[in-house]
């Protein structure tokens, strides 16, 4: 048998962070295109990150009851029309439906194809949880630099949708092939139900105890929604940052950088997160530190008026923002009690909140006392995180990414 399943939820996770990055990188254009303020700017980008928060609310644990398979080609089936529409569009109406649409999409995919690696890979699921989440961080490093260049040649930003349409139409073709086995999980059926359902199942209990321990459990509660904060604080933060350093950059220095800025930003999340991906031990810690230093080098961000100084500064804080979310995953595994889907379509919808009310509030602040005590103030956030990693810390999970 040829595994070749988790090359295909790479493959999502790349094109969810190529949007994202080339998004981020286009919205000063799309600004131009559309004549609008920073606040308005600011409500396009979170309408999209408004249908990420929709999707997990709206469809729970839907994923969990019908497959991970044929949730999976059901968005990326729409995450090709959603592109389509934004490609065609000649107005801003046209326009919002789809960027609505390939958020609920990206939404969907992000947190399904997560918890398809970690059922599908109980043996390496924690470290490859590392490389798909850096994989994310590879896409969205490499869109704002070809952005740079097509933009650079006279193309239009709708480009960017034009490139994210053929991968998305060869990821769907090829798991509508893949048989959804894998050398370390090919015993149960794809279309479980729970995994209620399989603690039950003469299969499961002819298992041995190393298998039957992942799959028993309750989920708990106290501790998804203390990542989940965590990461609505944390994603809010990374979106008010990504979307509008750009901006920053031309109006606060007079630099045109902020696109290179940006791709530096995301290069720096790669290794965090593939180094994150190996560690299970210091995850708790870790996740302290991470939260801590991220207000921390904000602050010295905002403080200098050097465009050298802050590739560095930008390079530093990726490293800190890049190291969150596979500590956060990680450690969520431990609270689901085998309810993956649910526990990381939570989280994605905490994710969705967060970029929805932080880019909102970025564009709002940056209108009214610039992008420079915007950044600050919602660095400032990061306070509450620090309080709920510090509680995460004291909790047991029912895996070992979870303890200290």
């Amino acid at each position: 048998m040829r595994d070749t399943l988790y090359l295909y939820l790479y493959l999502i996770i790349f094109i969810n962070g190529f949007e994202s990055g080339g998004y981020q990188a286009s919205l000063w254009k799309i600004g131009e295109s559309f004549d609008l303020s920073n606040t308005s700017m600011g409500l396009y980008a979170s309408l999209e990150l408004l249908a990420t928060m929709i999707a997990p609310i709206v469809l729970g644990n839907w994923a969990d009851r019908i497959g991970k398979k044929k949730s999976l080609l059901i968005f990326l089936f729409a995450q090709f029309l959603a592109n389509l529409f934004i490609i065609i569009s000649e107005g801003p109406g046209m326009f919002l439906l789809g960027i609505f649409l390939l958020g609920l999409t990206t939404s969907a995919l992000q947190y399904i194809s997560i918890a398809t690696l970690l059922d599908y890979y109980p043996k390496t699921g924690h470290v490859k949880v590392g490389y798909i989440t850096s994989l994310f961080a590879v896409g969205a490093l490499i869109a704002p630099l070809l952005v740079h260049f097509y933009q650079g040649q006279g193309y239009s930003w709708r480009m960017l949708f034009v490139i994210i349409m053929w991968p998305t139409i060869f990821t769907l073709f090829g798991l509508f092939l893949n048989e959804f086995q894998t050398k370390e999980f090919s015993g149960f059926p794809e279309d479980m139900i729970s995994y209620r359902d399989h603690v039950k199942s003469k299969e499961l209990r002819n298992k041995n105890d190393s298998d039957k321990k992942r799959f028993r459990g309750e989920f708990y509660l106290p501790g998804a929604i203390l990542l989940s904060l965590i990461m609505l604080i944390y994603v809010g933060f990374e979106n008010g940052f990504t979307f509008f350093v750009d901006s920053y950059m031309i109006n606060e220095m007079g630099s045109s950088s902020g696109q290179f800025i940006l791709s530096l930003f995301w290069a720096s999340m790669i290794p965090a997160r593939i180094i994150v991906g190996h560690i299970k031990k210091n995850a708790k810690k870790g996740l302290i530190v991470s939260c801590g230093m991220i207000p921390v080098m904000t602050w010295i961000m905002i403080s200098t008026n050097s465009p050298s100084w802050m590739y560095l500064l930008s390079a530093l804080l990726g490293l800190f923002c890049g190291s969150i979310y596979p500590y956060v995953l990680n450690m969520s595994y431990g609270f689901s009690g085998g309810y993956t889907a649910t526990m990381t379509g939570m989280i994605t919808a905490a994710t969705g909140i967060g970029g929805v009310v932080f880019t909102t509030l970025t564009g709002v602040l940056s209108d009214i006392i610039g992008f420079r005590k915007s950044f600050g103030i919602i660095a400032l956030f990061f306070g509450i995180s620090i309080l709920a990693a510090i509680v995460l810390a004291g909790m047991k999970g029912n895996d070992s990414g979870s303890q200290n």
